[in-house]
């Protein structure tokens, strides 16, 4: 479903997805006000409870009842991060769009830096907040989370056709035009990865900037180590198969490579019998090894399939708004 013919009405727009932030929310909405307030800009907050159990619906009414420029979208139960962001970019109408956490865990001044990188540099599409770029750094996070994140972080940069060091962070700065391109899908943090991939695959410029992450000010973490470890394991196979498939082929073709040496040398010695299984078994996990590398090749190709129908898929999209904006 096309998206390109709301008419923008803001200048930017912040969407702040939120489950159980009862603790948070009002410090983060005035924050955020307050930063928005000091750029004389025509803006909107877009507020998204993801099905919370808590007082966080009854708050976020509050605040939008009492601010015309803060829109209340509500879920009826917990569906997920991704499924919050997207119900945020369908009631945007800024030019500018940014999501962030309703933890503080970035401060909101940040939003100066974003909207001021896409005034000063026309060609770039998104801005990333990186705490783990140079120059980035991070305040008091525990410390399996922080070791989990740089790691998770650092294997999807093998996935991404560009280096990027902070892949998996929520806060963002978009132009309306990229979001108005992308047909997400995504109901979980897997969104961010979702996101990244297309906007790259599509050809739009993205920038990292440096930023601090912090510990959330209050209230309890939703970091589930299981679930998150899968997603990113599972999104970096999906994006580059030849990193599972290729290593995995490539052992396999070794050892069976190592084992038929073994054998030479048994065979030189004069001790190999023909009739020993190990013959075959090394025969058989060769041609595996090779089976399972063409996966890989295979695989690879499907992603740049993939790659140039999100091509399409943009060039449609902004041929279509050419056609409305023309008629």
């Amino acid at each position: 479903m096309f998206r390109l013919t709301k008419k923008l009405k803001k200048d930017i727009s912040v969407i702040i997805p939120m489950c159980n932030e009862e603790e948070n929310l009002k410090d983060t909405v005035n924050e955020v006000k307050e930063v928005l307030n000091s750029l004389s800009l025509n803006w909107e907050i877009i507020l998204v409870d993801d099905g919370s159990v808590d007082n966080t619906p009854s708050i976020a009414r509050e605040i939008s009842n009492g601010e015309k420029s803060v829109k209340l979208r509500t879920h009826s139960r917990n569906y997920g991060r991704g499924r919050a962001i997207r119900t945020g970019f369908n009631a945007c109408q800024g030019n500018i769009i940014v999501t962030i956490d309703a933890d503080l865990s970035y401060d909101p001044l940040y939003i100066l830096d974003v909207y001021n990188c896409f005034q000063s540099e026309p060609d770039i599409h998104v801005v990333l907040p990186s705490p783990y770029m140079p120059g980035g750094s991070t305040q008091k996070i525990p410390f399996f989370r922080l070791l989990v994140s740089r790691i998770g972080n650092k294997i999807l940069s093998f996935s991404m056709s560009k280096k990027i060091y902070t892949i998996t962070s929520i806060f963002r700065g978009y132009r309306k035009e990229v979001i108005d391109c992308l047909e997400l899908e995504s109901d979980d943090k897997e969104i961010h990865l979702e996101i990244l991939t297309k906007v790259l695959a599509m050809g739009y410029q993205t920038k990292e900037i440096p930023s601090v992450l912090r510990n959330r000010r209050k209230g309890k973490s939703k970091f589930k180590f299981r679930t998150t470890a899968y997603s990113h394991l599972i999104f970096t196979a999906f994006e580059r198969p030849m990193i599972l498939f290729g290593l995995l082929g490539i052992v396999i073709i070794f050892t069976g490579v190592g084992l038929g040496i073994h054998l030479t040398m048994l065979w030189l010695e004069g001790t190999l019998s023909g009739g020993r299984p190990l013959i075959s078994f090394m025969i058989l996990i060769i041609l595996i090894g090779m089976q399972i590398l063409s996966f890989g090749f295979i695989g690879t190709q499907i992603v740049n399939l993939r790659k140039e129908l999100y091509k399409i898929q943009k060039n449609n999209r902004l041929l279509q708004k050419k056609l409305e904006e023309k008629f």
